[in-house]
This record gives structure tokens, C-alpha cells and sequence, in this order.
């Protein structure tokens, strides 16, 4: 499965590692996922990863 978040969309981002001579490498910065589960308009549960932010902002408004 794909590191992305099912409600946002958030995906990882590319950025550099620099280092003290100012090297700079590729890296990816991923986003912050967890796992909850959701339970659907018919009753069944299903699992979907939403990331951290999401997460707080739904708790926030909920």
C-alpha cells in the first residue's frame, strides 16, 4: 500500500540531507500515518491510514 492518507491525500516529499560541507543528498520525508478504524454508513468496520494532523483536526472538530 501507498504512504499516502485516505481522508488528505498527504504523500511523501522529497527534500536534501546537508550535511556540515554543504553536501546535499536525496531523501524523502514521509508523512506521519496511523492506522484507526472507521466504521461505514452500513455497519462494517474497515481500517484506513490517516495521518497524524488529520487525525487531530477531525478530533478537533468532531
Amino acid at each position: 500500500m501507498s504512504r499516502r492518507c485516505a481522508i488528505s491525500g498527504k504523500g511523501p516529499t522529497t527534500g536534501n540531507n546537508v550535511s556540515h560541507a554543504k553536501n546535499r543528498t536525496k531523501r524523502r520525508f514521509l508523512p506521519n500515518l496511523r492506522t484507526i478504524r472507521v466504521t461505514l454508513e452500513d455497519g462494517t468496520s474497515r481500517k484506513i491510514k490517516v495521518s497524524a494532523s488529520t487525525l487531530r483536526t477531525m478530533k478537533k472538530n468532531s
